[in-house]
């Protein structure tokens, strides 16, 4: 009877060590298992951006080479925007600012800008060259007076039999003969649309 019962504890452990040694083999099973599904799930998450970025790459390429081979002459022919756009032509020098006043009734002009001019701006001189660009200016008549300001003082010098010192030029060509052109002579037709002229100073 004894010898039995050490033959059944016997096999009992041998039952537990197999049952140990399943547990353990199942346990490690799940824990490969696991693995591989993270590592899946770390591939199929990276993919994705790896294509965005391949994709964003591909864009940007194709976006570079569209321009590249668009013609320069796009770009350099592109149309100005509405406005009145004023080039000034025989600055003597680039001394100073160059003023443009712009006016849409003889009251005022060509002398009392602050006063009466609709528009007036001042503009740096670059190598001798100017512009004065009046942008979102309804349609109607206007006139246009240029000033050279050497000195800076906001104003046309003049000497002292008041013939002017400074650059001084007008639209329409008007000319400044025993004094400033009428508005009427210095006045021209805007519809609205882009208007390009062109004003030469005297001195």
């Amino acid at each position: 009877m004894l010898i039995s019962w050490k033959k059944v504890n016997k096999d009992r452990r041998s039952d537990k060590i197999d049952s140990g040694r399943a547990g353990r083999r199942f346990v490690m099973k799940i824990m490969n298992e696991s693995v591989h599904r993270k590592s899946a799930a770390v591939s199929t998450v990276n993919d994705p951006k790896d294509g965005a970025g391949m994709g964003t790459r591909c864009v940007v390429l194709f976006a570079v080479l569209v321009f590249a081979s668009l013609p320069a002459l796009a770009f350099a022919q592109s149309p100005s925007c509405p406005g009145i756009h004023v080039k000034i032509l025989n600055i003597r020098n680039s001394i100073g600012t160059v003023d443009c006043a712009l006016f849409d009734s003889p009251e005022g002009f060509p002398i009392e800008v602050l006063r009466s001019a609709m528009n007036a701006m001042i503009i740096k001189i670059r190598d001798t060259q100017a512009h004065c660009d009046f942008e979102d200016i309804p349609p109607g008549t206007y006139a246009l007076a240029v000033i050279h300001d050497e000195n800076m003082n906001g104003k046309l010098d003049t000497n002292w039999l008041g013939i002017p010192t400074e650059g001084y030029g007008f639209s329409n060509g008007a000319k400044a003969l025993l004094g400033a052109p009428s508005f009427s002579a210095a006045s021209f037709r805007y519809d609205g649309g882009t208007l390009d002229l062109t004003i030469s100073l005297h001195y």
